[in-house]
């Protein structure tokens, strides 16, 4: 994924989420929203919102990818 300059606050990436969430494995999408619910640096956050940005159109090895990803970002 690119670089992106723009940060992106904790509304955007819970807009973001519930955009991506009927693609998402059911577990994962509880976790994110679990996760969500707590402070996180703005790194953290730009990083959780370019993992589901266009999440639905990736091909499935690269939601694999997306999905271990955002396992070891929220344990």
């Amino acid at each position: 994924m690119g670089v992106c300059n723009i940060d992106h606050s904790r509304e955007d990436v819970v807009k973001k989420l519930k955009s991506q969430e009927n693609f998402l494995p059911e577990e994962l999408n509880k976790k994110i929203h679990h996760f969500l619910k707590k402070e996180h640096s703005q790194e953290t956050l730009n990083e959780v919102f370019h993992l589901l940005k266009k999440y639905d159109l990736a091909e499935k090895s690269e939601q694999e990818d997306r999905n271990e990803k955002f396992s070891a970002l929220i344990g």
